[in-house]
């Protein structure tokens, strides 16, 4: 898709004795938006900052050696015994030969199943990082103004940590003119380094302003327009974050000296070989503990019990990108830890006073969240909730920016599964957001122009399979009970030619939080890429069922 951007001069840092003004020029495209304060928390809100922009240039990818350098070298190197060196040659070309052309097979096959996929994001990539590197910091950073707080959001180079900002009015002196809504800001890679002059002794101002520079700086105010051709990829991985931050989860509460100890045996250990994994060790009213692996390193977190009432063992991987903590933890009062299941997203949540971050983080670092398997919104509650009763939620949740879903139902009087439903379907519109940290949902347009939501019916080609196979009444429920922990279904998908037995657990909101299938998607990824097309028709067969 094509995003354009245009600017009125660039975000600037104004450095004086007596103060600092930030002042961030955001997107002229979009409907205005306005913010003027003065920060009480100038230090939180610089670490904060700052550990914002490190998720932002993170990239965990694997690199590899630049051998450039070593290969001009060994050329001007003069060569002995040539007839020696040139048998041996021969003989080597003669073996990879034959493997050259069983991976050249390999790749060629490879390349064609990935080649628009690739093509796209390389596009992307090579533009950023060749032509116009300070672009990635326009694409990503998103600002907005709620009624209690400006929060920022953005994603990692590799597009597996997500982190989000929110600065609380609390942590602010002085309040002047506030606009709500949502724009891209201008921010660029120098803009970090003026980050870290923010004294506690100067009073620091953060602005955002349609009129961008010229409240800060005496210099003439330009125009600076931007037009990136941006892959789905982006729009679709904040898509995926804010489904995956809505679904149900194990939740537990870390000491910030917890996490220190932690990070610490992450920095002193490197792994030559799998498993790469933390495995995390919940038992109700013990204190957590954590398994480094391939080691199997135990890190007791003594300050930090589990108050949950059954136990769990859960694995996660990407465990290194935990580190883009460690520069808020000495600001930190708790880390809220949301664990989804093993192999699947998880989010932490430091929490300073007004001030509060998200880290969310793919299932792994090259799983990452815009990859075509990420599809947690399919494990949402996907109640069909029609186009009127649709509207009438945004609508709700627009006139208030933030609200619960229990609030929203009773204002609406309608049934809370309907108002999470319709809630869900803004969310992969690009107009609501989950925040994990106050529990609301908020009214936040990822894009200019929403997404459209008819282009979003079928997420994935599964979800278009469990319609049809509901369409052609080929979906059988044998059971269906409900009671206070949720819903629990079994039934038969397909037909003489190929059935299915899947089993379902949903919670009360109607999201998937358990299943059983016997085909071949779910025994390779159960639900670590969403549910498979027959648990999604038994979940879209008894939806109908019960609305009827």
């Amino acid at each position: 898709m094509i995003v354009d951007h245009a600017y009125r001069g660039a975000s600037r840092v104004h450095q004086g004795p007596d103060g600092s003004a930030l002042g961030f020029a955001p997107d002229l495209t979009r409907p205005g938006v306005r913010f003027d304060g003065d920060l009480a928390l100038a230090l939180p809100f610089r670490e904060a900052i700052s550990a914002l922009n490190a998720v932002v240039v993170s990239d965990l990818r694997f690199k590899p050696k630049d051998r450039e350098a070593y290969m001009a070298w060994l050329a001007m190197q003069p060569l002995y015994d040539e007839a020696a060196a040139a048998g041996q040659r021969a003989d080597l070309s003669r073996r990879l030969a034959v493997v050259r052309d069983e991976l050249g097979e390999l790749d060629a096959r490879h390349r064609a199943r990935h080649a628009t996929y690739a093509a796209a994001r390389q596009r992307y990539f090579n533009y950023l990082y060749a032509k116009a590197k300070d672009a990635w910091f326009v694409l990503d950073p998103v600002v907005t103004v709620h009624p209690d707080e400006v929060f920022f959001e953005a994603f990692s180079q590799d597009e597996s940590s997500y982190g989000r900002l929110g600065v609380g009015y609390e942590a602010f002196g002085r309040l002047g003119e506030r606009q709500n809504g949502t724009t891209n800001v201008d921010y660029s890679e120098g803009l970090y380094d003026e980050f870290q002059r923010i004294r506690s002794y100067k009073t620091t101002s953060l602005a955002v302003d349609p009129g961008g520079i010229d409240v800060v700086t005496t210099d003439s105010a330009a125009w600076r327009e931007v037009k990136i051709d941006l892959p789905d990829s982006w729009v679709r991985g904040f898509l995926q974050v804010n489904a995956a931050m809505a679904l149900p989860a194990t939740r537990f509460s870390l000491d910030p000296l917890d996490v220190y100890n932690l990070c610490t045996v992450l920095a002193q250990h490197r792994e030559t070989h799998g498993p790469r994994a933390l495995r995390w060790v919940l038992q109700p009213g013990q204190p957590v503990v954590v398994y480094v692996e391939p080691w199997d390193l135990k890190v007791v977190c003594a300050r930090s019990r589990f108050e949950g009432h059954q136990p769990h063992e859960i694995r996660t991987w990407g465990r290194r990108r935990l580190r883009l903590l460690e520069r808020l933890l000495p600001l930190a009062t708790g880390i809220d830890v949301h664990l989804l299941g093993s192999g699947m997203p998880s989010f932490f949540v430091a929490r300073m006073g007004p001030l509060t971050f998200t880290l969310g983080l793919s299932g792994w670092t090259k799983h990452d969240w815009a990859s075509a398997g990420a599809s947690f919104d399919l494990l949402a509650p996907r109640r069909d909730v029609d186009a009127a009763t649709r509207d009438a939620v945004y609508k709700a949740l627009a006139t208030d920016w933030l609200a619960t879903p229990d609030a929203l139902a009773a204002r609406l009087g309608l049934d809370r599964g309907l108002v999470v439903s319709g809630l869900n379907a803004w969310a992969q519109a690009g107009r609501v957001m989950y925040d994990l940290g106050a529990g609301v949902y908020r009214a936040r347009a990822l894009t200019r122009d929403p997404v459209p939501l008819d282009a979003l019916r079928f997420a994935t080609p599964r979800e278009a399979e469990a319609v049809a196979f509901v369409d052609a009444g080929r979906v059988l429920l044998t059971e269906a009970a409900t009671d206070a922990r949720g819903t629990r279904l079994q039934g038969e998908v397909g037909d003489d030619d190929g059935r299915e037995f899947p089993e379902l657990s949903l919670d009360g909101d109607g999201a998937i939080i358990a299943g059983q299938c016997g085909c071949r998607f779910y025994a390779a990824n159960a639900l670590r890429q969403g549910p498979c097309a027959h648990l999604l028709a038994l979940r879209l067969q008894h939806g109908r069922q019960v609305s009827v």
